[in-house]
């Protein structure tokens, strides 16, 4: 992981409260890891139909949309902790909704859809809640060692949630829908352990001024609108995890537990990089940094798209994950550090709005262009237009590019 200011690669584990969120983030991640394997291999097994799995990512983004001046305005004004424990008890909720459906023989897509659009509505109340509450819980000379393990919490579950969710799918859906369920509610529990940490409120009467803060700063401060952007645009095109059950059942022609396996690869390659990060952190041209990962993610998903070999198609999804993990590590540490803590939940906000767009509304725009045109084209497409983006977003934003250090800027 990233050394703090003290030198300490493990600093931000001795602040309590901030190794009970992790856990707890920890396992509401790899939940919805399962959660997402087990809906999209049994929406698939059910329809044969490219489209419903495009939708079941457009369903779980568009609440992030449409109460994207609400949520982030919750997080800054109310108690973030609580917000977060009553999101994973949600989350718990849609768990046990899918699981009745499979036990009744009932899942049906538009069912589905329904529960994944209060699945939705939750993620869009915790996400702006979850990234805010994170640095309320270290110092901020122990922030950018917080971020490194956020981000490899997020990681390890990308590669030990869908793998063991084909496991579990292998073994039933039932199955698989109790652990998910278990694991939202022990992350419940964990956030409610919490003590209720300091935090910078924002006003109590919240006008439409206060409520469009968060794009305010986001379009005066030039890094924190590159970054996120380039986020969006580039995953929103190069995305290709909706069509993995195609690829796993038609092209690659595996089961759950090879779907399971894709699913992983994205987070093996990411650990590999968190690991390398943990023994050479960046110190320089981290700007730089940033493109080169979004420009390899593209090259890795064009690989993927074009691959009928299962080993080939796992190494280009390492070496996506690989570079995503660069990528992620740089934005979310800029966006930590550029953003005051008194407009950080309406800044995340618009941030997971962007990165909803970026993965859930990429899955619809790959779903869509495979239905039309085929999954090989959607995932060949979106790699092409993954590596434009990385060169015109480097000539767009060329503070962004310069930037040498991940430190707080001087206010």
């Amino acid at each position: 992981m990233s050394i703090s200011a003290s030198g300490d690669r493990f600093a931000a584990f001795r602040h309590s409260s901030y190794t009970r969120f992790f856990f707890a983030r920890f396992l509401s991640a790899f939940s919805i890891q399962i959660i997402s394997v087990s809906v999209g291999w049994q929406m698939y097994d059910e329809t044969r139909n490219p489209l419903y799995l495009g939708l079941i990512g457009l369903f779980q983004f568009l609440p992030s949309l449409l109460l994207i001046l609400v949520t982030g305005a919750v997080a800054d004004r109310y108690n973030r902790r609580a917000i977060v424990a009553v999101c994973m008890v949600v989350g718990a909720l849609c768990a046990s909704a899918l699981l009745a459906l499979t036990i009744a023989n009932s899942f049906t897509p538009w069912l589905v859809f329904s529960i994944l659009i209060v699945f939705g509505i939750e993620r869009a109340f915790m996400g702006p809640a979850v990234q805010s509450l994170g640095p309320n819980l270290v110092p901020e000379q122990d922030l950018p060692n917080a971020v490194a393990w956020n981000s490899s919490s997020w990681q390890t579950a990308a590669i030990l949630g869908p793998v063991v969710g084909g496991l579990l799918y292998g073994v039933g859906p039932v199955t698989a829908y109790v652990v998910a369920f278990a694991f939202q509610v022990l992350a419940g529990l964990l956030v409610f352990m919490i003590p209720k940490p300091a935090q910078r409120t924002a006003a109590r009467n919240v006008g439409w001024s206060q409520m469009l803060a968060g794009f305010r700063f986001i379009f005066s401060e030039k890094v924190v609108l590159g970054a996120i952007s380039l986020d969006l645009f580039a995953v929103l095109l190069g995305g290709a995890v909706a069509l993995m059950p195609i690829y796993a059942r038609d092209i690659l022609e595996l089961g759950p537990w090879g779907l399971g396996m894709l699913r992983a690869a994205p987070g093996v390659g990411a650990i590999i990089v968190a690991v390398y990060l943990a023994f050479h952190p960046i110190r320089h041209q981290a700007g730089s940094v940033l493109f080169i990962g979004v420009g390899l993610f593209g090259i890795g998903t064009l690989i993927f798209g074009i691959s009928v070999t299962p080993w080939l198609s796992i190494s280009a999804l390492m070496l996506m994950g690989a570079s995503d993990m660069l990528s992620v590590y740089v934005r979310e540490t800029l966006i930590a550090l550029w953003t005051p803590d008194e407009v950080r939940g309406r800044v995340n906000a618009v941030n997971m709005v962007f990165v909803g767009a970026s993965n859930e509304l990429g899955e619809f725009r790959a779903g869509t262009m495979a239905s039309i045109f085929g999954a090989v084209p959607a995932v060949v497409i979106g790699g092409i237009g993954t590596l434009a983006v990385a060169v015109i977003w480097s000539l767009g934003f060329p503070k962004l590019r310069r930037i040498d250090s991940l430190e707080a800027p001087t206010r």
